[in-house]
């Protein structure tokens, strides 16, 4: 069976631990590779690495690092149906998926800031007939980037795109429960004529190579992103080291519906925005609204189109819902659909396991589940399930839907449907998250910044806020 390896100093090594993880296929249910569980020691080895390779990373120029950042992403695109399938069979997601979002993103991201990099620009602040400040940005040298499970190389990197760009050196960890896309980028970036040093890539779980990365002294800054209560233990462990931290976290979006929306476009996105990725995207609309006039007609069509959907495996061509990531996660899962029958709440379709036939007999599927009848404050409503499983929920007046749509402790996105821009002006005002769709979902300029409110985070990521995020301000006073 394969054993994956570490990324440090440019090349693929064995974990000074000498320990390794079952790595499991969610479209089978069966182990297919071997991960390291790094250490404290695989981080120090990585850190030492990092250090010697930061004085050639920092002092190349802008146009340098750009030139081998988009080589990088040229590389994964060479490279492209071996990222699709790797990514599909380690998450359980379709290959269709992978192949028109997942990986094309990731080379979007490496692109999008090879560029950026070129453009950022400091600002100056005269001072009349006494001098004038200006802003130098540096970057602080070793940074951790740690990311989820859902969107492997997408988010990855969209981590270290940036701290890469902005002249840091990275140590990096891909989560253990899909390695594989991050296992591979190593090479690309070798290929690619990156220092040996500059980018290394440890696997294992958040608990060892993880916790090892948040509490080594030279590493100046992490971005996460995860599960809010991880995030909570990196903030309680950072901030007394006076680490600088972005901190990514859980969603419970509200997709707000008004009988004046342009009704099939609605329709379909909100399909998307309920199950897309398995409902594995923190940005999915789980919680649905809808104005009491059109609610039943909402409800009727809705749950129909849902009972439509096919689960799959994840190379199937008609599949739209493939497996969600692991055993663990489905029981979980499962979990919520018993907890929020127990609250009152009545299944509309879905709530159930899938079972298909040979070899994919033992994989991870669920049916895509639609719930009405529950209180807007129930478990169900209020807590993050992360998985194909919405809620409806009829409303009457703006005030309620205020009032509901803000009542979680997440604030991570929202959507909004109307055709009354007023309304559409005024509510984006009102609702209590970092990213709001009107009349969309999803819509990504990688310039925005990106980010939640409340528990959802900390910090911002996308644009110049990944960049600042990744910079120390230097200013500088010269007197006339």
């Amino acid at each position: 069976m394969e054993k994956l390896r570490n990324f440090i100093d440019g090349n693929y090594q064995e974990p000074l631990t000498k320990e390794y993880l079952e790595n499991f296929e969610p479209a089978t249910g069966k182990v297919y590779c071997m991960i390291p569980n790094s250490g404290t020691e695989d981080v120090e080895l990585a850190v030492q690495s990092a250090e010697k390779a930061y004085p050639i990373w920092s002092k190349m120029s802008n146009d340098e690092r750009s030139k081998i950042l988009v080589r990088l992403s040229e590389g994964i695109e060479a490279r492209m149906d071996e990222f699709v399938q790797a990514e599909s069979r380690d998450n359980g997601k379709p290959l269709s998926l992978a192949a028109h979002v997942d990986i094309p993103r990731a080379v979007s991201n490496f692109q999008f800031f090879a560029t950026a990099i070129l453009h950022y620009a400091s600002e100056s602040h005269n001072m009349e007939g006494v001098g004038i400040n200006y802003t130098l940005r540096k970057p602080f040298g070793i940074v951790g980037c740690i990311s989820p499970w859902n969107l492997p190389l997408y988010l990855f990197s969209w981590k270290i795109a940036p701290a890469l760009a902005a002249g840091n050196c990275v140590i990096a960890k891909p989560s253990e429960v899909t390695p594989y896309t991050a296992y591979l980028l190593g090479q690309v970036a070798k290929d690619a004529g990156m220092p040996d040093g500059v980018l290394n890539i440890l696997h294992g779980e958040g608990s060892t190579v993880g916790d090892a990365i948040v509490k080594h002294p030279k590493i100046k800054a992490i971005s996460f992103t995860g599960g809010t209560k991880t995030g909570e233990y990196i903030a309680r462990t950072a901030a007394p080291m006076f680490k600088k931290l972005s901190l990514e976290l859980g969603g419970k979006n509200p997709n707000i519906i008004f009988a004046d929306c342009d009704w099939k476009e609605m329709m379909s996105t909100t399909l998307l925005s309920s199950f897309a990725n398995q409902g594995q995207i923190c940005l999915c609309g789980s919680r649905i609204f809808v104005q009491r006039e059109v609610y039943d007609k909402f409800k009727e069509e809705f749950v129909a189109k849902v009972e439509k959907t096919v689960v799959s495996y994840p190379a199937d061509p008609k599949a739209k819902l493939g497996a969600v990531v692991s055993k663990s996660h489905m029981e979980k899962v499962l979990s919520y659909v018993k907890i929020a029958e127990e609250d009152g709440g009545i299944i509309l379709t879905g709530g159930k396991q899938v079972k298909l036939d040979a070899p994919y007999e033992n994989g991870y599927y669920l049916r895509p589940t639609v719930i009405e009848g529950l209180s807007f404050d129930c478990r169900a409503n209020q807590e993050e399930i992360f998985g194909p499983v919405v809620t409806i929920t009829p409303f009457d007046t703006e005030e309620e839907v205020l009032m509901m749509a803000n009542s979680t402790d997440f604030g991570l996105s929202a959507t909004l449907w109307t055709s009354n821009i007023k309304r559409a002006h005024r509510m984006a005002n009102e609702i209590q998250a970092g990213i709001i769709w009107i009349n969309a979902w999803l819509v990504r300029d990688l310039r925005t910044p990106f980010g939640g409110v409340k528990s959802s985070g900390v910090g911002r990521e996308g644009g110049w806020e990944a960049l600042r995020f990744f910079t120390e301000p230097k200013n500088v006073f010269v007197k006339y």
